[in-house]
């Protein structure tokens, strides 16, 4: 959760356009990865390398978005959206599409859960028209196309890790199998969505820490769900959005006005909740 949540208030806090923080992270990803598959040595087949590679060009898509809507939105605004869209649409395909959700209790208690998402998010991202530093409407709207298609890639990268791999294709793997392919796929989609154009500069390595950064938060979320389960171990892992929410607040010079402050505390509640909810609801499955 510190090490997922800390992501988006360290990379900005580096600095550096979306492109180059999205190709900086890749490459730290790479080399944990790389450091990782040395010390460990896993079984590499085809059939797993060609779904990690998939995933980490899904992977880059969600994260390019997610820094880009950062840039319009500010962190504080745009992490708790993020996080509470991967929850919501994530958890209706699971129900829907997976049947992850077979009691009444779970549809009861899951819609509750995003019910509670979707009033967090509007007070997350509620602005007061005295704030000075109000972000213009058509930032507010280029945050939300950005955060879109950033949940989208978020989203199926998960499913196909989690779901579509063993379903469709019977490949099975653990998270230190499929990461050094994954960072693979992370850098060719970080350089396609580029277009190549990224001023490789001093920034773009240091935000290869943030990669690290991205590497310990996996292995840790493979360690929560061997303990706790799959569902727990990411619904508990989204609520590293309270770090970047009060830290682009605190580090970040993102001013809030005293309304501003308590929307967010309550929309951060509402997050908690629901987040804690969902993992529940998931867990019964």
């Amino acid at each position: 959760m510190i090490a997922w949540g800390s992501i988006g208030f360290v990379s900005n806090k580096i600095g550096g356009s979306a492109k180059q923080q999205t190709l900086g992270m890749t490459l730290g990803a790479f080399v944990f990865a790389l450091i990782v598959f040395l010390i460990r040595q896993p079984h590499l087949t085809v059939p797993i390398f060609t779904i990690g590679f998939i995933a980490g060009v899904l992977w880059s898509v969600g994260q390019s978005g997610q820094f880009h809507s950062m840039k319009y939105m500010g962190v504080s605004v745009a992490s708790p959206l993020s996080s509470g869209f991967q929850l919501v649409l994530g958890g209706l395909i699971g129900a829907i599409v997976f049947h992850e959700w077979t009691q009444q209790i779970q549809f009861v208690l899951g819609f509750l859960a995003m019910l509670l998402l979707m009033i967090g998010f509007y007070f997350s991202s509620k602005q007061d028209p005295e704030n000075v530093q109000k972000k213009p409407a058509s930032h507010m709207t280029k945050g939300l196309i950005a955060l879109s298609y950033s949940t989208i890639g978020y989203v199926v990268y998960v499913i196909l890790l989690n779901n579509l791999s063993g379903l469709w294709f019977n490949i099975h793997f653990d998270t230190l199998t499929i990461i050094l392919p994954m960072s693979i796929g992370m850098i060719f989609g970080a350089v396609l969505l580029a277009g190549g154009k990224i001023k490789i500069e001093t920034v773009v390595f240091k935000n290869m820490f943030v990669g690290f950064m991205w590497g310990i938060g996996n292995v840790f979320m493979l360690l929560a769900a061997a303990t706790a389960g799959n569902a727990i171990a990411f619904s508990f892992s989204q609520l590293g959005v309270i770090i970047s929410t009060f830290c682009g607040i605190l580090f970040l010079g993102e001013k809030k006005t005293k309304k501003e402050l308590r929307y967010i505390f309550i929309g951060t509640i509402l997050f908690i909740i629901g987040a804690i909810l969902l993992a529940y609801v998931k867990s019964r499955g």
